[in-house]
């Protein structure tokens, strides 16, 4: 195997694990935007249907990024 293309496709993937980081950051953000109550303070004071929300929305965008990261690689 080719060694530029090993690091080539490392390089591919620890950006794609910064952008799928990058992109919760951003959905976690826009999740407390539209909420009209303080999603922060809410999972602070141990609101479980907040986290199940939260979490889910993580999953969600981890699997679809990670998804479009993973069909990049050769």
């Amino acid at each position: 195997m080719e060694m530029g293309i090993v690091v080539a496709n490392f390089i591919y993937a620890v950006f794609g694990a910064f952008l799928t980081i990058a992109l919760m950051v951003l959905g976690y953000k826009v999740l407390d935007w539209i909420t009209p109550f303080d999603t922060s303070k809410h999972l602070g004071n141990g609101n479980i249907a907040i986290g199940i929300v939260v979490g889910s929305m993580f999953v969600g965008l981890g699997i679809s990024v990670g998804l479009v990261v993973g069909l990049g690689l050769n």
